[in-house]
């Protein structure tokens, strides 16, 4: 009678690990599935981003003896996490005590803004809490630079300047050389990221600037200074 007990509870634990198993791989399944592509598009409201992977990555040296521009992407979206960790590396928050981030800006004055377009929607990347915030639904991949390929990279990154966050430059060029490092620094950090985890990338500046402000709906203090197109390589290239 023992015996046939013992039986029967190892056959209910085997069945309940079976089970358990099954339950983890689909709650996999669904990670894998979560993409860029399909990100949920709620005006003005927030996404919560997975939180970033901060450990592993290709050493520093090589990735900077790989780094390179690539133009040809393939059509395929971003998982979710792997967007997660480029905005994260191109100007996510490092030092939560401070609110600083992985790129510097002059003064701290964290005046430069990440765009994030995709298939889905556009939207703004917003550090403090890791998240997008939703700005305007559907693909407008198409209406970020001049070159074909720009539709066909799974994000466009557009960075654009605030000046109502530079208290105090009212110089034209002065605030051009600004926007432009800042918007290097961040390129730079997404170069980085996209190199070692193998992504193609490439910055652009061919692009219609007040255009493309007007698809953003950006404020009047608000310019565009750049945009950076990620996504995976095309097959070959």
């Amino acid at each position: 009678m023992e015996r046939a007990n013992l039986r029967r509870l190892v056959v209910m634990s085997l069945g309940a690990a079976v089970l358990l198993a099954a339950i983890i791989a689909t709650a996999a399944a669904d990670a894998e599935l979560a993409t860029s592509a399909n990100l949920a598009f709620v005006p003005g409201e927030s996404l919560a981003l997975p939180a970033p992977t901060m450990a592993g990555g290709m050493p520093l040296m090589t990735a900077l003896a790989n780094r390179h521009s690539s133009r040809e992407f393939s059509p395929d979206a971003l998982p979710l996490q792997t967007l997660s960790d480029l905005l994260w590396a191109a100007t996510g928050v490092n030092r939560p005590d401070t609110g600083k981030r992985t790129a510097a800006t002059a003064r701290n004055w964290q005046s430069l803004d990440v765009y994030v377009v995709t298939a889905a929607g556009t939207y703004r990347y917003e550090p403090a809490g890791h998240a997008l915030v939703a700005v305007r639904p559907g693909d407008q991949r198409a209406a970020t630079g001049a070159q074909p390929f720009v539709s066909e990279a799974a994000v466009n990154l557009v960075y654009v300047s605030d000046g109502a966050k530079m208290p105090g430059v009212e110089d034209a060029a002065q605030r051009a050389l600004y926007d432009g490092t800042h918007a290097g620094i961040v390129a730079q950090n997404v170069y980085l990221f996209a190199t070692s985890e193998g992504l193609a990338v490439v910055l652009r500046a061919m692009v219609d600037r007040e255009a493309l402000a007007t698809a953003l709906g950006l404020a009047e203090s608000q310019k565009v200074v750049m945009a950076q197109s990620v996504g995976h390589p095309q097959a070959g290239s």
